[in-house]
């Protein structure tokens, strides 16, 4: 995939354009040959099957989005979202092969029985799935259902984040000195003792002691799937 700076008169930065397909990632536009394929290869039993995990990953990513922005730091020009797929499409994938079998078969899936699928696989094989892979923090992984809380430990030091898990958008904090915040947005503290965080959008702190933070501003990603609608992928 070639990095492009302009595309036509009309600076068109996302699209299609004569068989070229322009995406643009975190203000970097790229250009790639538009992939054609015939009808038929669409319609065999397996490419039906990989469609429907497609449909159950970004089903998966979507509930979770607002857990992933905060737990994954993105490699390149790429997003959390690109990130969380990259270490785990292919956990998920085994995880739903037998789900997606049954929705080709006809069946009825929803998003519970997508979550479900995920977390008997998570159970057996508990370092398969990350939920976390922050700089800094060691990894976490999926050990059953998503946890209501997740803990990232620094690779260096004492210093601990609790992150609890808020899809609704009312995100609460526990501080490391015991202490608990709440806020809109996704707001992520810790400190080695003390400190307390409120905020709007997304802010991350850390110190030694006593840290606090007050911020607004958001991220936005999309992943491969995308669970915002389409398709993506990290270059």
């Amino acid at each position: 995939m070639a990095q492009i700076k302009q595309v036509g008169p009309g600076r068109k930065t996302n699209g299609t354009i004569d068989g070229i397909t322009y995406v643009t990632r975190n203000g970097v536009t790229y250009a790639r040959s538009t992939p054609t394929m015939p009808a038929s290869v669409y319609k065999t039993p397996e490419a039906k099957k990989r469609q429907a995990i497609f449909k159950m990953v970004q089903m998966h990513m979507k509930l979770h989005l607002r857990t992933i922005k905060q737990t994954f730091t993105p490699s390149g020009n790429g997003t959390p979202s690109n990130r969380y797929y990259s270490l785990n499409g292919k956990a998920l994938t085994q995880a739903l092969a037998a789900l997606a079998e049954r929705y080709v078969a006809g069946e009825d899936v929803t998003i519970d029985d997508v979550e479900q699928a995920i977390c008997d696989y998570a159970t057996e094989h508990p370092k398969s799935i990350h939920i976390a892979a922050k700089s800094g923090y060691n990894h976490v992984f999926l050990t059953g259902p998503w946890p209501d809380t997740i803990t990232l430990n620094a690779l260096i030091g004492d210093s601990t984040v609790i992150i609890i898990v808020a899809e609704n958008g009312t995100t609460t904090t526990i501080n490391a000195d015991g202490t608990v915040s709440t806020g809109s947005g996704s707001t992520v503290n810790g400190s080695g003792s003390g400190g307390s965080s409120t905020g709007s959008g997304s802010t991350v702190n850390g110190s030694g002691s006593g840290g606090s933070s007050t911020g607004s501003g958001s991220n936005t990603g999309g992943g491969e799937p995308n669970p915002e609608g389409g398709s993506n992928s990290d270059e």
